[in-house]
């Protein structure tokens, strides 16, 4: 399918500098171009759900979970953590763009939605970032009575980055004991920080839509910070046992950088035994899902997000 007209306009998105010395500049500059963005092309938040921000200690501080909850719903309801993008090293959990992806599943799948403001790099490099998405599925799972939370339905979610985050906790959790995830939901997730895979390697995927080689280079570099790129909890896709892991649903874009990773994940998890779900984003680039307000096949992508978990929460009770 080719590229959606409308995307067009926006493309290539121009680069990162190769030398970043100020990253709090960068994310700032960021966060005021995502946020105007966002503003013209998502759809609004659903008004029927309420926020409730909590402070949880970590390891070395503290980081924000932002919770969402549908305000007509009773409980208790399933618990998705959802993990944002931006390279590991920008986003936040409180954005415009997050807040609206977690209160649409909040109100369409009728569970709580968590949002969690892992630590960035380069500040706080790997582990860090997973250590704290950890920390945020112990909490919730512990804090279940108090947030009316049925903690035998959770799953966790994220893109790109946060996909790569959702990912390395399903293993984190297998091999540490828990707790308990039933569903990983990955879109558009970077799973190979190797680069090695076709279509990292094509070269108008490179360099000509929303995320080029160079950039995902540069953010994975300062997360990994010296660390082993071939490690399981860095490229989940390489890792050499993925037996015993939640079932998953992975999304691709069809113009990304990226869009080997979740193909390859999906069926190295099915050879696995591990159920798992794939689908590409025909016409889409990364992370464009978010145009629900003029794209029809980003409300269409939303809907598949939707029916997956609705089918989770079904199946799990």
């Amino acid at each position: 399918m080719p590229l959606d007209p409308y995307l067009t306009p926006f493309l290539p998105v121009p680069s990162l500098p190769s030398t970043i010395d100020d990253w709090e500049s960068v994310r700032a500059v960021g966060r005021e171009q995502v946020e105007g963005l966002t503003a013209q092309v998502m759809q609004p938040a659903p008004a029927a759900v309420a926020s409730t921000r909590y402070m949880i200690p970590v390891e070395g501080g503290e980081i924000l979970l932002v919770v969402h909850r549908p305000t007509d719903a009773v409980g208790p309801l399933p618990v998705h953590l959802y993990f944002h993008g931006g390279g590991w090293t920008s986003g936040d959990a409180d954005s415009g763009a997050t807040a609206t992806f977690c209160a649409e599943r909040a109100a369409l799948a009728e569970c709580v939605v968590v949002a969690v403001d892992y630590r960035k790099a380069p500040e706080h490099p790997f582990p860090t970032a997973l250590e704290d998405c950890l920390a945020a599925l112990r909490w919730v799972v512990g804090h279940a009575e108090q947030e009316r939370i049925d903690a035998a339905r959770v799953s966790v979610g994220g893109a790109s980055a946060g996909g790569n985050l959702a990912a390395a906790l399903c293993l984190k959790a297998r091999d540490e004991g828990g707790p308990s995830i039933g569903l990983q939901l990955l879109e558009v997730p970077a799973l190979d920080l190797t680069f090695s895979l076709p279509s990292h390697r094509d070269p108008e995927l490179s360099r000509d839509y929303a995320l080029s080689r160079t950039d995902a280079e540069l953010v994975s570099s300062v997360y990994l910070d010296g660390a082993d790129p071939t490690s399981l909890y860095l490229s989940p896709l390489l890792a050499e046992d993925l037996t015993a892991l939640p079932p998953a649903h992975l999304i691709s874009a069809e113009f990304d950088l990226l869009r080997d990773d979740a193909r390859l994940y999906a069926e190295r998890l099915q050879d696995s035994g591990v159920p798992a779900t794939y689908s590409l984003g025909e016409g889409h680039v990364h992370v464009s899902n978010a145009f629900t307000a003029v794209m029809p096949s980003a409300r269409e992508w939303r809907d598949e997000v939707i029916a997956r978990l609705v089918q989770f929460h079904g199946d799990a009770r």
